[in-house]
């Protein structure tokens, strides 16, 4: 089965396109994979780390509502994402953001 990731609450569109540069085609892989390993691979493809990217995808994934992350469990997603941010580099052949934006936006890279 290939369930849309826009179809996990809170993971529109925009998220889909980044997972699927990524490699994570549909919502089973994303799951299996789990938050931390799907945005490790989505941070190496070279999605713009962003913070609240990271906990809504951990919220997403419980079936939680996205502001439900909040104190401690927020502070300890922070470090982890932080961690994460900090170990992962870009693939070598990832386009800086702004270009490879503007090259999707006309068609010419996936």
């Amino acid at each position: 089965m290939n369930t849309p990731i826009s179809s996990i609450r809170n993971l529109g569109p925009a998220f889909e396109a980044e997972c699927k540069r990524a490699g994570i085609p549909d919502a089973e892989t994303l799951r299996a994979l789990g938050a931390h390993d799907a945005y490790a691979r989505m941070l190496q493809a070279g999605t713009r780390p962003h913070f609240i990217g990271y906990y809504v995808l951990h919220m997403a994934l419980q079936g939680r509502p996205w502001n439900d992350c909040k104190g401690k469990e927020k502070q300890a997603l922070r470090l982890q994402f932080d961690s994460l941010k900090s170990n992962t580099s870009k693939s070598p052949n990832a386009l800086p953001e702004g270009l490879g934006r503007f090259l999707r936006e006309i068609g010419i890279e996936r």
